[in-house]
């Protein structure tokens, strides 16, 4: 194996003429915008930061493009980059201020640079994010800022400790704040970039600023290794390279080692997975690669572990696909009309798709209406009570795919469900400190929705597929965390009980208005029932700050109510809901 000295700048280089390119084998561009802004601070310092694997042959291999736009190159030699796709996507797109594509929509990285930032090491630990390969329900919350103690600095203060930030529209009117991309644009110098501030190049201070920028310039000569694998290697042996690399790192999960297995025996896989994710994203349900492939290994081999993927046969895979691709329609159709789960983050869990797939293929999709019913109950109740995300999820997903391979009864996967929680109800207590983590979050929403539970502006009934953003649904605190912060605990604070459904206008609208400031503004406008829909007393003693945790109790009570309706008859409230009068 060879090894190249290069540079940023030379590889962002290789990405635009079109010179580097990925193996079909690699992952689609994942990144946040906070670990592009952690990369560059890295970078920004000098710190080590990995270096560049690449594959340089003459085979024919199946490739794609980087997810940034980039030319068609003319040479014969391809070189297939193995390790380092994110962080150089994530450089091209930012030094050269262009969006990256994701899932066929084109998203801007947007990073600004602190001028001012402090001088020495970074003051600020770097953010751990969770390791959630599927997230819950996805609603926009209502002033997430505030999720801070009151012992600590506000935001403002907090982000001026920084060297970068992710954009926003506050910190780009501030002059010291600047876009990285304009700091490499090459029709932008510094005194373009500095006037703003209105200093004089003979100022110490726009000295001290210049001196950054070039600083941060200097990214561009930010050495790396190439570490270049030999030309005459097999695409498989790559593959199981790619593999390795990467399961040592533990930078991917295993159903990317798995997909890059796949694709290396299966070529042009990768395709058909990828628009069969489209197709399913066009009723609402974005299903990660991954969970395709892990769909295709259940119909191949009856089990959920990704260990055996390199020993089904390219037949078998093809077979296989076939099944999972007709039971995810299955389980996409039945979850949207049946369960009214609209799109997958009302789901604590993948996972259940997959069971509810394989449950469709065993059964050729013909369905009694006592299954139908059964099955519906098991989905909800399974979601409610979190039953993939406690203990280990691939043993638990075996469990159920033994008895529904097996054809027995619904009942079974009951008690198996059982025997892991000992009951199945929602208790009051279970809403204690609970909050939009808890698999009763989702649970809560399509209980509410049940009841018919509307906007308080529009009127609208709750759904995620509302046209228009005004019209999108965010959680919203009944009770806003502005007024409760330093008087209550941060878990009281942010429980359940605590949290509406409305849309995004009526959010901006309320604010951090106390309840009994604006309760009686929608009840003049739609009447007590708009509230007593979302389960909120309409005794105005309960809307008091005061009375905050009599309130919290109150609720508790009403939606474990709900929620135990809906698991125990959910076919007849499911209709309700969809068939409002």
């Amino acid at each position: 194996m060879g090894k190249v000295d290069t540079n940023v700048g030379e590889l962002i280089g290789m990405i635009a003429r079109g010179d580097l390119r990925l193996p079909e084998m690699q992952r689609r561009y994942v990144w946040p915008a906070t670990r592009v802004r952690d990369l560059l601070d890295s970078l920004y310092r000098g710190y080590p930061s990995g270096s560049i694997l690449i594959w340089e042959t003459e085979q024919e291999a199946p490739t794609r493009n980087l997810a940034v736009e980039q030319e068609k190159t003319a040479f014969m030699t391809q070189k297939l980059l193995l390790d380092g796709q994110q962080r150089l996507t994530s450089l091209y797109a930012v030094l050269n201020g262009e969006p990256v594509t994701v899932r066929n929509r084109k998203k801007p990285i947007e990073i600004l640079f602190n001028l001012d930032h402090p001088d020495g090491p970074p003051v600020e630990l770097t953010e751990v994010e969770d390791d959630l390969e599927f997230p819950t329900l996805e609603f926009g919350d209502d002033d997430p800022e505030e999720d801070l103690e009151p012992e600590e600095l506000n935001i403002q203060q907090r982000l001026t400790r920084r060297t970068f930030v992710v954009s926003s529209k506050q910190l780009l009117s501030i002059p010291t704040w600047v876009k990285v991309s304009d700091v490499f644009n090459g029709t932008k110098g510094d005194w373009s970039i500095l006037r703003p501030l209105g200093l004089k190049p003979d100022d110490p201070l726009y000295e001290k600023y210049a001196q950054r920028l070039q600083k941060l310039r200097q990214i561009k000569n930010y050495p790396y290794v190439m570490q270049v694998l030999e030309w005459n290697l097999a695409y498989e042996e790559v593959a199981e390279i790619f593999v390795r690399v990467n399961s040592l790192g533990v930078k991917l999960r295993g159903s990317d080692l798995a997909l890059a297995q796949v694709t290396a025996r299966w070529q042009n896989s990768l395709k058909m997975f990828e628009e069969f994710a489209e197709e399913l994203e066009e009723s609402w349900f974005t299903l990660d690669v991954g969970l395709l492939v892990r769909a295709m290994v259940v119909f191949a081999t009856h089990q959920s572990r990704f260990k055996t993927v390199q020993n089904i046969s390219v037949t078998k895979m093809k077979e296989a696909w076939e099944e999972a691709k007709r039971g995810l329609q299955f389980a996409v159709n039945f979850l949207r009309t049946n369960a009214g789960i609209e799109d997958e983050s009302l789901l604590t869990s993948p996972f259940i798709i997959i069971a509810i797939a394989a449950f469709g293929v065993i059964r050729n999709a013909e369905l009694t209406s006592q299954e139908e019913k059964q099955l519906l109950r098991w989905i909800l109740t399974a979601n409610a009570r979190g039953r993939f995300s406690r203990g280990s999820t691939e043993t638990i997903l075996e469990q159920d795919l033994n008895l529904i391979f097996r054809k027995d009864p619904v009942e079974n996967l009951f008690t198996l469900m059982g025997q892991q929680f000992g009951r199945l109800h929602i208790e009051s207590q279970d809403f204690v400190g609970r909050g939009a983590r808890s698999p009763l979050f989702s649970t809560t929403y399509l209980a509410l929705k049940a009841r018919g539970a509307r906007d308080w502006r529009s009127g609208l009934g709750l759904s995620l597929t509302h046209q228009g953003k005004i019209h999108y649904i965010e959680y919203h605190h009944v009770f806003p965390k502005s007024l409760l912060v330093g008087r209550y605990e941060k878990a009281e604070i942010n429980e359940i009980a605590n949290i509406a459904f409305i849309s995004g206008k009526a959010n901006r609208k309320i604010l951090n208005k106390e309840p009994k400031k604006y309760f009686p503004e929608i009840i003049a406008r739609q009447g007590e029932e708009a509230l007593r829909k979302h389960l909120i007393p309409t005794n105005p003693t309960l809307w008091e700050v005061e009375r905050y945790r009599d309130f919290l109790e109150w609720r508790r009570q009403q939606l474990t109510e709900a929620v135990n309706t809906l698991l125990d008859t959910p076919a007849r409230l499911l209709r309700a809901a969809n068939n409002p009068e």
